[in-house]
């Protein structure tokens, strides 16, 4: 289909056994799921997108099966409460408990297993009440974080409410209305009755930066602040392509069209279920007409008069600020 993003041709191996030579062009860009993949002339080097997605959770190791029973002692635990997270205030706040035994954690009606943290089990324990928070303690959005506790700490908190939220949503079987029961072996519920097995929720959704020469296209939507602006994202249909849910979405919410989608990176975002996948396009044809819907204004800025623009901790902000500081580099 014209102007969707066209695979390059195959890297030629000169010979096999010995260090493998790429033949490529200048202009070609490897896409792989992973990495955009820039070849320079003369040589293979790869060079990675420089973005590092905040809520990634790369601390943790998900060891299954995971533990039949949860430890009282050496385990660490995370309180939440509905989309928060309980943290020990201070001038360095602090989201882990250690004692299994407080009676916010004994009387939790969920508990799940988060993964380890080196040889330390990790839990996420839903809140029954919050009078039963421990001194000390206060509910904080997982949001309201960032910046305050190191990184891998705001990713792992982030986890813990996604997963709580997750197996308080499907505490009941959606086929038949049994109570659902843990998988041992897999991050998963089963229904013991009808035997359906239920995974937490992943919604994919493209989010693409769009440049026209020195310009680059963001848009507002009704959401946001008053003032700021982004670039355009939407989520994926059943039955698309990601290239495909990128083309329709800038279509539907802007009215143009794009060439030379190029993949940038991806990242989970728990806000409440997301997997962003981002990518760069230039500008191909149309006036920008908006749909007054998710979309209601839009418009060309360049790098002198940007607007105001979404928190350093997306992908979204990657995106623009990688093109803001790049200027004339063509790649």
């Amino acid at each position: 289909m014209a102007g969707f993003l066209q695979p390059p041709p195959l890297p030629a191996w000169r010979n096999a056994t010995k260090k493998p030579f790429v033949y490529f062009k200048p202009e070609h860009t490897i896409l792989n799921a992973f990495t955009r993949i820039h070849m320079t002339p003369g040589t293979s080097h790869v060079v990675p997108r420089p973005h590092r997605a905040v809520f990634s959770i790369t601390t943790l190791s998900q060891q299954f099966p995971e533990p039949a029973d949860i430890p009282s002692t050496g385990a660490l635990f995370v309180l939440v409460s509905n989309a928060g997270v309980a943290i020990r205030e201070g001038e360095k706040p602090e989201i882990y408990l250690q004692d299994g035994q407080i009676p916010a954690i004994r009387t939790a009606d969920t508990i799940e297993y988060l993964g380890h943290r080196g040889s330390v089990p990790c839990y996420a324990a839903e809140l029954p009440d919050v009078s039963l928070l421990p001194e000390g303690m206060a509910i904080s959005g997982v949001r309201d974080l960032h910046g305050r506790i190191p990184d891998e700490d705001l990713a792992i908190a982030a986890y813990a409410v996604r997963l709580i939220t997750s197996a308080m949503a499907n505490r009941m079987c959606g086929r038949c209305g049994t109570k659902t029961v843990p998988v041992l072996t897999e991050r998963a519920k089963k229904c013991p009755s009808c035997g359906l097995v239920i995974y937490p929720r992943i919604s994919p959704a493209i989010i693409v930066l769009i440049t026209r020469g020195d310009e680059v296209l963001l848009a507002r939507s009704p959401r946001f602040p008053a003032g700021m602006h982004s670039v355009i994202a939407g989520f994926v249909e059943p039955g698309e392509t990601l290239e495909h849910a990128v083309h329709r979405e800038i279509k539907e919410e802007v009215g143009i069209t794009v060439k030379n989608l190029r993949y940038f990176a991806s990242e989970p975002w728990p806000f409440p279920d997301s997997l962003m996948i981002a990518f760069e396009a230039e500008y191909a044809a149309g006036e920008i007409t908006i749909d007054n819907n998710e979309i209601v204004s839009a418009g060309w800025f360049s790098r002198d008069n940007l607007p105001q623009l979404p928190s350093p901790m997306s992908i979204s902000r990657a995106l623009i600020d990688r093109w803001a500081g790049r200027r004339d580099l063509h790649t």
